[in-house]
């Protein structure tokens, strides 16, 4: 704890002050093992189990983190060949207009359905794609399935896709969103990427040229999972949003969580005030659809609608929406 003492704090750097962290893992002889590489790896295991636990930067090593890492390293290599072999597939959620109730659009969902597993949760794999560099060719694919698939449906409806912060850093993402319109046939109006604001930290500049870029082409911009971030009234103000989405956790206990409807409200009319539209995420309830109608929001996305549903049952619906005779407006 000392040592760590040692190494944290702030540097004074001409214009700014930085803030250094540290993380730290711990192995001891002979309870962990006598070999050196043995005891330097398990510490190594350890230290990244305390990354992974910021309220802990202090980890000792325990025999289960081996189990988890030889866990962690079998479930990379399947995914690694989940791609290859066919078993990562797209599911997809409704996105409504809330006056009319009709379809606006819809969100891509990434799935895996594992050979011997079944269906493996997208928050089981998905962080482990973005920590072992697999999401960009994983996201590159989402993109691509997902102008295929909807190029196929009718043109007022629109796909929304989202965007990892390892795609937005790439200096070829732009070029990589305009392949996928060109080889499906999708038209640019009808993609909606969604970046959340962590993607946009890092480096905003090259953010910046990048949205921009795919944006010229017709491209929609939405911000997604709005309200959990440090700066997203900043990053509003900087970058050219075509949507704002307010995170579920806002929606959840709507409309008797007076601070969780505060924020709602205020996110409303700072969307007017830009010109920005906003979608409501995780609506489940009518009393929480009749709270965003009253106060004027333009759209929702959650169960109370439909849950994610693979491509078949997904086109089921825009056909009986058609057959229906219902109009299905523009996504936007």
């Amino acid at each position: 704890r000392r040592l760590r003492e040692a190494m944290i704090g702030e540097v004074e750097w001409p214009g700014a002050r930085l803030s250094v962290g540290a993380s730290l893992g711990i192995a001891l002889a002979p309870e962990h093992g006598w070999d050196v590489e043995a005891l330097l790896g398990r510490a190594d295991l350890a230290m990244h189990r305390a990354k992974g636990a910021p309220d802990e930067p202090l980890m000792v090593y325990d025999a289960r983190m081996d189990e988890a890492s030889r866990g962690r390293s079998a479930l990379t290599m399947e995914l690694k060949a989940a791609l290859a072999n066919g078993e990562l597939e797209l599911f997809f959620q409704p996105q409504n207009d809330n006056e009319t109730r009709e379809i606006v659009g819809f969100e891509a969902l990434l799935r895996w359905r594992h050979p011997t597993r079944g269906l493996v949760s997208p928050d089981e794999f998905v962080p482990l794609a973005e920590s072992t560099g697999l999401i960009g060719e994983i996201g590159d694919w989402v993109l691509q399935e997902a102008c295929r698939i909807a190029a196929g449906w009718p043109r007022s409806i629109g796909i929304a896709v989202n965007v990892a912060p390892r795609q937005l850093a790439r200096p070829d993402f732009a070029e990589t969103v305009m392949d996928a319109l060109l080889v499906s046939g999708l038209e640019a109006g009808r993609l909606e990427l969604e970046i959340a604001e962590a993607s946009l930290i890092a480096d905003q500049e090259r953010a910046r040229r990048v949205i921009s870029a795919v944006k010229r082409a017709g491209v929609r911009v939405a911000m997604d999972d709005y309200g959990t971030g440090y700066a997203s009234l900043a990053t509003l103000k900087a970058f050219p949003f075509d949507k704002i989405k307010i995170d579920r956790s806002f929606i959840h206990n709507l409309p008797d969580d007076r601070q969780a409807a505060a924020i709602v409200r205020s996110t409303l009319i700072l969307g007017e005030a830009l010109e920005i539209p906003v979608l409501a995420e995780g609506v489940e309830t009518e009393a929480q659809l009749a709270f965003l109608r009253q106060i004027g929001c333009a759209s929702s996305q959650g169960w109370l609608f439909g849950r994610p549903a693979d491509r078949a049952a997904t086109e089921a619906l825009i056909r009986a929406r058609q057959t229906a005779g219902a109009q299905v407006p523009v996504s936007g």
